[in-house]
């Protein structure tokens, strides 16, 4: 019998998988799995230690692409060329600091037949974690105090407000919990340095961390929603392991999010729960987390789901998904022929 599945051709990134991985494997093993279509998977990596380019069985072929700072037209520019040798249907962006151009390149991009699905300027605007105490105003959704801050000096007025520990966070990655002003302002330094200007500095809220992972589909309705609660943190705050729970609570604000925002695309709640029960926003990750793979092996396949809502195709909404599943993250070694590591260096392909 034929196999009447169509023959998608979706271009990922985010392949590094280091101790704060990329969620671009876990997405690919998502769309390996997929029941209403087959795919061709085309890797997008900007550096040539990244492992998923090395990952020959989930990965077909991999191209380098430029760093967001270079721009949207150099952007542009190679997603043209390596859309006339591979003839990409669906691209799946996984890194906060590439959203902006690819949002932006979006009507662009369907020009050449290439298809995504994302959230707003707007949207993606509304929720950076600078403008994040009015988002939590507008929508009416518990948002700790926090403040963008450009010298270390701003920090130590904030502790009278706050109270310590205090996060210090970057615009796009990383945040460091700071007990007192000497590790503050070593944050915000290390952080700074990285990422740049602003910090943002947040009130620590006490209580258990809990993430929620979704899909909303552009008119305030929720096609998949998972809440888990982190087992294992690493020290950079990344859940190392995690397990799917049922949570009212969580849902109904995860409910409410999409409802007033009319959220479009993927997204990832972080969340704390304090000893009174009350859920506080801390970010809004306009992207598939890293962890997605537990949402998958529960019972709702987001990265399909996206993949589908990119390409128009009717999706209906997952309603239920296993409680109780854990995931627990690892490391193992690759062996690589350092010829290929050669070849994606110089020629930016593999």
């Amino acid at each position: 019998m034929k196999n009447s599945k169509p023959q998608l051709t979706i271009a990922v990134s985010g392949l590094n998988a280091i101790d704060s991985p990329g969620p671009g494997v876990a997405v690919i093993r998502a769309l390996r799995e997929a029941k209403a279509f087959d795919c061709r998977i085309i890797g997008l990596a900007y550096e040539s230690l990244e492992p998923g380019i090395y990952m020959h069985d989930l990965i077909e072929k991999t191209y380098h692409i430029p760093y967001p700072s270079a721009g949207t037209d150099a952007l542009m520019k190679r997603m043209a060329y390596i859309n006339e040798k591979e003839n990409i249907d669906v691209v799946i962006p996984n890194f906060d600091a590439e959203l902006y151009s690819f949002i932006k390149l979006k009507p662009k991009f369907e020009q050449l037949g290439i298809y995504s699905f994302l959230p707003t300027m707007d949207q993606f605007e509304s929720r950076q974690k600078i403008n994040l105490p009015e988002f939590g105003k507008k929508y009416g959704i518990n948002v700790p105090q926090s403040k963008a801050v450009y010298t270390p000096g701003e920090i130590n007025k904030l502790e009278q407000e706050y109270g310590w520990p205090l996060v210090v966070k970057g615009k796009y990655y990383d945040a460091i919990l700071a007990y007192n002003p000497e590790q503050a302002k070593s944050a915000y330094q290390k952080i700074s340095a990285k990422w740049g200007l602003p910090i943002i500095v947040q009130e620590f809220v006490h209580g258990t961390e809990y993430n929620v992972t979704g899909l909303g589909d552009g008119n305030g309705n929720t096609i998949a929603a998972v809440p888990m609660r982190k087992q294992y943190i690493t020290d950079k705050g990344k859940a190392w392991g995690g397990i799917t729970i049922t949570d009212p609570k969580a849902l109904a604000l995860t409910t409410h999010f999409l409802q007033r925002t009319q959220w479009r695309g993927a997204f990832e709640l972080e969340l704390m729960k304090d000893k009174e029960g009350r859920y506080f926003l801390l970010e809004i990750n306009p992207r598939i987390p890293a962890w997605i793979y537990l949402a998958v092996g529960v019972g709702q396949n987001i990265p399909e789901a996206l993949t589908k809502l990119a390409l128009g195709i009717p999706t209906e909404a997952f309603t239920t998904y296993e409680a109780g599943k854990m995931f627990i993250r690892y490391a193992w070694d690759m062996i690589v022929d350092l010829k290929e590591f050669e070849q994606i260096s110089t020629n930016g392909e593999l």
